[in-house]
């Protein structure tokens, strides 16, 4: 059982120095699930590509010092054929509304009959079709339900006392009886008392989804002054200039055995939310030197142009379930086009390697991180990465229905009506399920149900990030990082966009 300090009557890690000299108690022991995903990539981009489409992508990093490249020329009617109209305006039908709906429920009864309500602690998986033993939860999971106590307040699915007892009971319990370094949390925990589990690292990234949901229920429930003040503590708390312990970028975390983590979010993934919190702390501890220390690395799939990484497609998702980057840019990127875009893409490649698994169709598409028949899989594309199979993830087309509503949502109901028997259950989707092999998953996965609960709601009022939003810390962060509206008189193309001349820039509803 590990020993904590107590600072102020709150349990401490006792080796979390304040300041680490670059070099210096990095960790070469446990690597994070972010690192691994890191490993795994570099050893698939060494594999033999088979299929010559995907031996058609490219990537080139993009960073400060350099200007974005003239596109290659295209053919003239490329960008008619991606998007023959601007998918974000489609509007959902009542029919349509429904099924999300249902979806939306389904996904936060997992984080209401999943999650201790003593501790508020959510667990990060259980069976789809109810409780199990396991009693391991998530901080990431954790702050996806305080962004579905919101919804589910505002849309009548819970008792609304009860709703607001269980948001105090969780920030009660992490702020006194969760383990921290420095503001910043441990990936997995006990779901019971709040220990640290599987000596996972104390992480950036889950952290800051957990703050996400914390800032979202303080600008929701902002006539309760202990949500308010507790939200603010626990924001505020975190101490953003520990984990750049010296560098411009930050480590993706730490451990009391070993120190920082090598890695560093230093490259476009789902990081922007790590970064723009950062930002946005009254402490300014960080600048807009650090939010534009990170590369952006451009790819081109069959002509089409955006920055990408060599990661599944939950990094073009998460940092957009909280912060709205509609109509707005900073000096790199239109960061909502790009996901847009890149989420087309995602599209256009399984149907291309669809000679190799016939269940992709344009009813059927999207693989990102999940479970599979061999477990825990770090997998998708392009470039392609892990041992594909064929399997189909739900949130990969469910965490990206503000991009592509019509043709996501396709998918969603496709799995429902031909599927439902064995991927529908209480909790909504099964995270997994292989057609071709007769495959499925019998888990949800917090975070996978998290993010199609959140972004379910965003493509169809924007209530999320509205209500994040409100936060001056989100307001801050953007402004200090140099974002700025698009006008409607902009041209289509600026100068560092990712996206080729002709490719539309889409604005806020």
């Amino acid at each position: 059982m590990t020993v904590y300090a107590l600072e102020n009557g709150v349990p401490v890690f006792p080796r979390a120095p304040r300041f680490c000299p670059a070099g210096r108690l990095v960790s070469r022991g446990r690597r994070s699930r972010r690192e691994w995903l890191r490993l795994t990539s570099r050893l698939a981009a060494g594999l033999p590509v088979a299929l010559s489409p995907l031996a058609r992508l490219s990537a080139t990093p993009l960073t400060p010092e350099t200007s974005w490249p003239q596109p290659q020329e295209l053919p003239a009617n490329a960008a008619s054929q991606l998007f023959t109209s601007d998918p974000t305006k489609y509007r959902f039908t009542r029919d349509e509304d429904q099924f999300l709906e249902e979806l939306e429920r389904a996904c936060f009864q997992f984080f209401w009959d999943e999650s201790n309500p003593y501790t508020g602690l959510v667990k990060d998986r259980s069976q789809a079709n109810g409780s199990d033993s396991r009693n391991v939860a998530s901080i990431a999971a954790t702050g996806f339900g305080l962004g579905g106590m919101c919804i589910a307040d505002l849309r009548g699915w819970e008792d609304k006392e009860k709703i607001r007892e269980r948001v105090r009971n969780t920030l009660r319990f992490v702020d006194t009886r969760v383990p921290q370094a420095h503001g910043f949390f441990c990936h997995f925990l006990n779901f019971r008392n709040g220990e640290r589990a599987f000596q996972s690292e104390v992480s950036s990234i889950d952290t800051a989804i957990f703050i996400c949901g914390v800032l979202t229920c303080r600008a929701y429930f902002d006539e309760d002054a202990e949500i308010r003040d507790l939200a603010t503590k626990l924001y505020e708390r975190v101490d953003w200039g520990w984990l750049l312990h010296g560098e411009k970028t930050l480590s993706m975390g730490w451990t009391p055995e070993h120190g920082f983590i090598r890695s560093r979010w230093d490259s476009y993934s789902e990081l922007m939310m790590v970064y723009l919190l950062g930002l946005g702390s009254p402490s300014n501890v960080m600048t807009r030197a650090n939010w534009e220390a990170w590369t952006r690395t451009y790819f081109e799939f069959n002509g089409i142009r955006y920055i990408g990484s060599h990661a599944p497609l939950f990094v073009h998702q998460y940092s957009h379930a909280w912060f709205d980057f509609r109509g707005k840019h900073d000096k790199f990127a239109d960061y909502f086009t790009n996901s847009v875009i890149a989420t087309k893409v995602h599209k256009l490649w399984c149907l291309e390697i669809s000679r190799e698994f016939p269940d992709y169709t344009e009813d059927l598409w999207g693989v990102t991180a999940s479970d599979s028949a061999r477990g825990y899989a770090v997998w998708g594309g392009p470039p392609p990465m892990g041992r594909l199979d064929g399997s189909v993830v739900p949130c990969a087309a469910g965490g990206s229905l503000p991009f592509l509503p019509e043709e996501t949502l396709r998918v969603l109901r496709t799995i429902r009506s031909k599927y439902e028997q064995r991927t529908w259950k209480r909790y909504g989707f099964v995270d997994a399920f292989n057609p071709l092999t007769n495959w499925y998953s019998q888990d949800v996965l917090g975070i996978d149900a998290g993010i199609m609960m959140l972004m379910a709601e965003n493509s169809r009022t924007g209530f999320i990030w509205e209500q994040f939003m409100k936060n001056d810390i989100a307001k801050n962060a953007f402004a200090r990082a140099g974002f700025r509206a698009i006008p409607s008189s902009e041209p289509v193309a600026a100068p560092k966009s990712p996206i080729p001349a002709g490719y539309p820039v889409w604005s806020p509803r």
